[in-house]
């Protein structure tokens, strides 16, 4: 018996947050620690993550019945990679600098392991239109680990947050860069590779924090709810 299809509203859920492949299932974790050393740089890695994503999956959920068995793996590797290099000509194309500054980890993104999880968890089971939401909420959640874990270790290494954002969003964005001032003396491991542990560790732990104090809350509301309400008494007829 086959179980019941996920709704749109536990799909985005779970991409976004109860299952963020970088704060749950620890996926993706070598762009995610190598590029985040600052907010511009990990959103440029994570809106090309997503894009892969969702052409990957959306292909994969339409192929998914032409494929056999025996071979699916190695056919969604290749149309993985096939997106990933025209993610990478085209970023080449439209934002060299930044292209200069991700360097290696862009054609890494083919062995993202969040990506081929999802293309074989979810997009191979499901229908196109599920499995393009999957892939927009699972590239979102990836994407915003990315920018908070960049902007938490630009802003204390550096004192700047968005620092170059025009390299992505062109020259208008540069008004969106904050700065301390020249004088900012940062913390020098916040953009070194133990930085980016300490970093992931505390997200972790706050997302773990929030979890359990929303389930405490339910189970307080549940507990709640399970208390009899006592009936009010009624007095026995007087006697004739």
């Amino acid at each position: 018996m086959m179980a019941a299809p996920q709704s749109y509203g536990r799909i985005v859920g779970d991409g976004l947050w109860s299952n963020n492949q970088a704060l749950v299932a620890l996926l993706g974790l070598c762009p995610l620690l190598a590029v985040t050393t600052s907010a511009t740089n990990g959103l440029g890695m994570g809106l090309a993550t997503t894009a892969v994503l969702v052409l990957s999956n959306v292909t994969v959920s339409l192929i998914r019945h032409l494929v056999r068995p025996e071979v699916r793996l190695p056919v969604f590797v290749l149309v993985i990679a096939s997106f990933v290099t025209t993610v990478e000509l085209s970023m080449q194309a439209y934002f060299y600098d930044l292209y200069l500054v991700l360097g290696l980890f862009i054609p890494l993104i083919v062995t993202n392991c969040a990506i081929i999880g999802r293309a074989e968890a979810f997009a191979s089971k499901n229908r196109v239109d599920r499995a393009l939401l999957d892939a927009i909420a699972m590239g979102i959640g990836f994407t915003l680990v990315l920018v908070a874990l960049g902007g938490m270790r630009e802003f204390a290494g550096q004192g700047t947050l968005f620092y170059q954002a025009n390299l992505l969003l062109g020259d208008a964005a540069s008004q969106l860069s904050l700065s301390l001032g020249d004088d900012f003396q940062g913390a020098l491991i916040a953009i070194l590779p133990p930085g980016a542990f300490i970093g992931l560790g505390l997200l972790i732990a706050l997302k773990n924090l929030v979890d359990q104090r929303v389930q405490r809350a339910k189970r307080r509301a549940r507990a709640r709810q399970s208390v009899p309400t006592p009936r009010a008494s009624v007095p026995a007829p007087a006697a004739g």
